[in-house]
């Protein structure tokens, strides 16, 4: 059930993907330099974030938990992808809509990523300790 349960949630990001790639598309205004950037950013930043999502696995929760340390893939170099790419990829969209008050919702999203991130590392740190401590040493974020 647990693989069923994964697959799924997989699916539903990929939807989700889908969707937003759709609002995207059918938004107004011109494709100029700074839509066109967007879209990159949007496009490269969501494919990071479910290579991340997909590489950490099983280990995947919405609150910190310590089930397992992922030091592969991208998590060989960034300890929280995720949350890199998806910022990439909403200020990929911020770009794509040109609505200034978009960036503060990006200030506000970035706020709360590190204090996620700080919350998880402690708890990796205090299940894992020095292999843990090693890992942040040669990572970044």
């Amino acid at each position: 059930m647990n693989d069923l349960r994964f697959y799924l949630i997989i699916g539903a990001q990929g939807l989700a993907a889908i969707a937003l790639f759709a609002f995207v598309w059918v938004w107004p205004g011109p494709w100029d330099a700074q839509r066109l950037l967007g879209s990159s950013l949007l496009v490269i930043g969501l494919l990071l974030v479910f290579i991340a999502r997909f590489q950490l696995g099983r280990s995947f929760s919405v609150t910190p938990q310590a089930l397992e340390l992922v030091t592969h893939g991208l998590y060989s170099k960034i300890r929280n992808p995720i949350y890199i790419f998806g910022t990439i990829a909403i200020a990929g969209l911020c770009l794509i809509l040109q609505k200034p008050a978009m960036w503060l919702f990006l200030l506000a999203i970035v706020a709360m990523q590190t204090v996620r991130a700080r919350r998880e590392a402690r708890v990796l740190e205090a299940k894992f300790g020095d292999d843990y401590r090693s890992y942040r040493s040669r990572t970044w974020f």
